[in-house]
């Protein structure tokens, strides 16, 4: 028979393994304080720190960035694509443009100030004169935005913010329709439950998905990118046992009503339509949501993409329909309140920075 002490020692031992495996919280939240902390330093590096705070696609961050004499580019890092959902790359060149959003105001909140030139290729060049940082109402909201994957509140959202969001998100190129009324809001979960359903029936998608899972704080620190497991409310529990968990127990019926709740308890639905479908436009509907998230974040509330009905092909046209257009649905997010979660993580500058 094992002594009480012995199973003691051998419980610790387990606790510290476990551990061990999966770093702490808070090790976790001393790591995203440092990628968030202010833009007090006005070097490009800073610069370029908080342009990488932008949202993207499964978080792959596919960029980078190359500083010359008073210009910044930034390129897409095609190494980092997610040919499953995204096959034609309109994800990456959006998430591309969300950077190029934080960049501007991060810039000319450094006291570079210029304006933000897309390329029909899609590469993006910033063009900056040094003169007298510039207040930037947006600037604080870049390190507090996140994607909130979790319940809101049920809260309705002001006619006023409404007004101060479509005035935020308000670039050449891009139109956004936002959908509060609860029955066109129920026909968009619909749709994003189907596309979900769709999804997770197809093994290259799942592939994709869970090589950019990751399970606990070490291993979404380690890599510096990713979805982590404890920003969608998730435990943090081994690599090894996240991926097994992923392949027996993560299933569309599970997914599906787990979307439908946070729907059902979202404030609204944001959706972009760019005018044309080119890359170009791709980088203008990022720039556009972006703006939308950082104005939100500013208001109080919380934002998570859901682009199932944007991305499973045959559900473009009935989205489409649902909010008047005829064109391609480019991005769809809720938004409403909700409590913050973990931040995902981020690469460092010396790893985006050319």
């Amino acid at each position: 028979m094992v002594g009480a002490g012995a199973t003691f020692v051998v419980a610790s031992a387990g606790a510290v393994a476990w551990k061990a495996s999966v770093g702490s919280a808070a090790e976790y939240q001393a790591y995203t304080a440092r990628l968030r902390s202010d833009l007090t330093l006005p070097d490009i590096g800073n610069v370029v720190r908080y342009a990488s705070l932008a949202a993207n696609s499964h978080n792959t961050q596919p960029w980078y960035f190359r500083a010359k004499d008073r210009v910044i580019e930034i390129l897409p890092d095609l190494s980092r694509r997610t040919p499953a959902v995204d096959p034609d790359d309109h994800h990456l060149f959006v998430s591309l443009g969300c950077a190029a959003a934080n960049l501007a105001i991060a810039a000319a909140s450094s006291g570079r100030l210029g304006e933000i030139a897309v390329a029909p290729d899609g590469s993006i060049r910033y063009e900056f004169v040094t003169g007298q940082a510039r207040q930037e109402p947006l600037l604080p909201a870049i390190a507090k935005r996140q994607s909130t994957r979790s319940e809101y509140d049920r809260r309705s959202v002001s006619t006023a913010d409404l007004a101060l969001l479509e005035r935020a998100a308000a670039i050449p190129g891009v139109k956004l329709i936002l959908v509060v009324d609860r029955a066109r809001i129920g026909r968009v979960r619909d749709l994003v439950v189907a596309g979900n359903d769709e999804q997770m029936a197809d093994p290259a998608f799942m592939a994709e998905l869970k090589h950019w899972l990751r399970f606990n704080p070490r291993s979404a620190m380690a890599s510096g990118d990713g979805l982590f497991s404890a920003a969608t409310g998730n435990p943090s529990i081994p690599t090894a046992l996240g991926r097994l968990a992923f392949d027996n127990l993560f299933d569309a019926r599970s997914e599906g009503e787990k979307y439908a709740r946070h729907i059902d308890s979202s404030a609204g639905i944001a959706v972009f339509v760019g005018d044309r479908e080119d890359r170009e436009h791709w980088i203008r509907v990022g720039q556009a949501c972006q703006r939308f998230a950082l104005m939100g974040t500013s208001l109080g509330l919380k934002l998570a993409f859901i682009n199932q009905p944007a991305e499973v092909t045959r559900l473009r046209p009935e989205m489409a329909g649902l909010v008047g257009e005829t064109r391609r649905p480019d991005i769809i997010m809720r938004f409403g309140y909700a409590p913050t979660l973990p931040y995902s993580p981020r690469r460092p500058v010396n790893m985006v920075l050319a």
